[in-house]
């Protein structure tokens, strides 16, 4: 059945490929860093960043010798954070290791710090048309589904099982299309949230799954694990025209970010107006309160934020004015969406 694959998806997808802006050529740079930026994101919220950050960084060097500061800055809002890290880690291994070319050898690749058997298979073959399947997500649904395979997608076994059986059938001069297809096709018609669009799909004479009818019984689904939830009181602390911001442990989530101050628990006013005292920002006033949550992939943060005016900037803190908050501190989007608040 596989081996079909190729002659029925490359003429599908160069009628029905989506105009994106990183395969507007294969530059390996251009490729990696798009794909580092899908992994977990909506191609639609990708676009956007995707070409500030190359306006911004716009080759392999640039990126090596960046500010951490503007690396976070530019990725601010996208979230998993170490994705960015590990990009910079790896531009600085292919400066000091690969004399500033991106490696073509798969082997290479995979070594490259955040690159995982998925990334290097799609830079592999995008980038140098070399016969390596990329299974993510999309091309694992629909796999399982042509194939009507119970087996379950998070079995590691699995995974490259299907990237070996794909891998086999690649069609020589046509690689990176094949891959590109391959998840434009799960992205776009086999659908992981909803039916599959079955009569649009140039795999239906194929699809076990869609011959019998169980399309939505594939691929199978482990049962989730509950989310474990925090309270946190988050504080919007004003003294004149400029906020108090503060950097995260090194360690455990969103380490080393900016963030404003907060404290474990949900905290009543009285309560926050003695935290912020002890802190020495001497507080005047309560603006107002708000409510959010914000929900990480194993952990969900219920929030409580609170505006207050000061009278002391205090010396544990950074005070930054709306420009440096705009333009130059990046704050996760757990924070930012209390700024955000704050202007309205």
């Amino acid at each position: 059945m596989l081996k079909q694959l190729p002659g029925l998806l490359l003429p599908w997808f160069a009628e029905h490929r989506r105009d994106l802006p990183w395969r507007r050529d294969r530059e390996p740079y251009h490729v990696w860093l798009s794909e580092i930026m899908l992994q977990q994101t909506r191609v639609e919220a990708v676009r956007g960043y995707y070409l500030r950050f190359l306006e911004r960084l716009p080759d392999i060097a640039a990126l090596a010798s960046a500010p951490e500061d503007v690396l976070l800055k530019l990725w601010e809002g996208l979230g998993y954070y170490s994705r960015v890290r590990n990009l910079q880690k790896a531009a600085q291994c292919v400066m000091e290791q690969h004399g500033g070319e991106f490696p073509q050898e798969l082997s290479a690749i995979r070594a490259l710090p955040g690159i995982g058997d998925y990334t290097a298979g799609a830079i592999a073959s995008i980038c140098f048309e070399a016969p390596t399947a990329a299974v993510d997500g999309n091309v694992l649904r629909v796999i399982l589904r042509l194939t009507a395979c119970a087996d379950s997608p998070a079995d590691v076994r699995v995974r490259r099982r299907i990237g070996e059986e794909l891998s086999a059938v690649y069609p020589a001069g046509h690689c990176g299309d094949f891959t590109q297809a391959l998840m434009e096709l799960g992205a776009t018609v086999c659908l992981p949230n909803g039916a599959p669009q079955c009569g649009a799909c140039p795999l239906r004479a194929l699809c076990e799954a869609h011959a019998q009818g169980t399309e939505l019984q594939f691929p199978t689904k482990p049962p989730k694990k509950p989310r474990r939830i925090e309270q946190r009181t988050v504080f919007v602390l004003q003294c004149g025209d400029r906020l108090a911001v503060c950097k995260r442990p090194s360690r455990g989530l969103l380490a080393g970010l900016w963030q404003l101050p907060d404290v474990p628990g949900k905290l009543e006013t009285a309560e926050a107006l003695r935290q912020a005292e002890q802190w020495g920002v001497h507080p005047t006033g309560i603006l107002k309160t708000a409510e959010r949550t914000h929900i990480f992939t194993h952990v969900q943060w219920d929030l409580r934020g609170i505006w207050l005016t000061c009278a002391a900037e205090a010396p544990q803190f950074t005070w930054a004015d709306e420009n440096a908050l705009q333009h130059e501190i990046g704050l996760p989007t757990a924070y930012r969406q209390f700024l955000d608040l704050h202007a309205e």
